[in-house]
């Protein structure tokens, strides 16, 4: 039997459960995913939040539930969709358009879509400000979001118009058909010169707008090699094999080789005001996919942005 729990905090969905014996000697993310209807890795994030208690205890997600035990869950309530502001945003540059796609090379200090807490410029206000169309698949603020960059890494990224590209394109992400190469200038000479991290990624319990290397975190890829060698810094050449966030930057870290200027993950910023970074060194320089209408092999590139060049330009010059 379900009961509402009074005293439920503010947006959330607070309810006690007795489990039934049918679910006897399940794991509690597998009972809750069962009873509520969540995904497992929902149910598994909302163990890790400490918004489930089994018999007034917060439990494992492994841990398993007994017939009878009182499951208590506080499922936090979805906020409302964050509203699209058309805006035009300069340095935003059309690679490519047609019926199906749009590619765009995305500057530095641009979202791709609107976020709580996020209230500057967006990849799609500036697509809806002019004129584009795009794919209605996808949550309303994300419409035709295939793929994402980060706020501080700039380069190219697609974004779909038809609904049939939305599918085929989300489909080459999932199953990693799509070539995405990032070019990186970390601290240090990686060891060796190139390489493949396989390392699982998941968020970092002790900050949670950071993600580290975790044992229980997610299939993640990462292949490197050394383009150029300098004083103080190594360019990457960097190929995606999966695309979790923050990826390359989490895993350079994790070789004690972040990108320069990425402050959030240990970078020194001595060195980074030295060659005057203020963002992450990190720009993705290709973008390649079986077009989703024609089927024919596409291709588009990147130059560096102005900030990264100059900021390799100091250093090729450091003596």
């Amino acid at each position: 039997m379900t009961q509402p729990v009074q005293g439920a905090p503010d947006g959330h969905d607070h309810r006690t459960v007795t489990v039934p014996d049918g679910l006897a000697g399940e794991r509690v993310d597998a009972a809750i995913a069962r009873m509520f209807g969540l995904s497992r890795n929902r149910a598994a994030d909302l163990i890790r939040t400490g918004h489930v208690h089994v018999d007034g205890r917060a439990p494992a997600k492994s841990a398993r539930v007994e017939s009878g035990a009182m499951l208590d869950v506080s499922i936090p309530t979805p906020v409302d969709p964050v509203a699209v502001v058309p805006q035009t945003v300069e340095g935003i540059k059309i690679v490519h358009d047609d019926d199906a796609i749009v590619v765009v090379d995305k500057p530095v200090g641009v979202a791709v879509h609107p976020s709580p807490g996020w209230h500057g410029p967006t990849v799609v206000g500036h697509l809806a400000a002019a004129g584009f169309r795009i794919s209605t698949s996808g949550a309303s603020e994300r419409q035709g979001i295939v793929q994402r960059l980060d706020v501080g890494t700039s380069g190219l990224m697609v974004i779909t118009k038809s609904e049939r590209a939305y599918s085929v394109l989300k489909n080459a992400f999932r199953h990693r058909t799509v070539d995405k190469v990032y070019h990186a200038l970390v601290q240090g000479h990686p060891d060796p010169l190139q390489g493949t991290i396989d390392a699982p990624i998941g968020r970092n319990p002790k900050h949670d707008y950071k993600f580290a290397v975790m044992a229980d975190g997610k299939h993640s890829v990462t292949h490197y090699e050394t383009l150029e060698a300098h004083r103080f810094a190594s360019l990457l050449e960097v190929h995606l094999e999966t695309g979790r966030t923050h990826q390359i930057r989490v895993h350079m870290a994790a070789l004690k080789h972040p990108c320069l200027g990425d402050l959030t993950y240990g970078a020194d910023p001595t060195l980074a005001a030295r060659v005057g970074l203020t963002r992450q060194w990190l720009h993705a320089v290709r973008l390649g996919f079986e077009h989703p209408e024609s089927g024919e092999y596409v291709e588009y590139s990147s130059d560096y942005p102005a900030d990264l060049q100059d900021a390799l330009d100091a250093l090729r010059d450091a003596v």
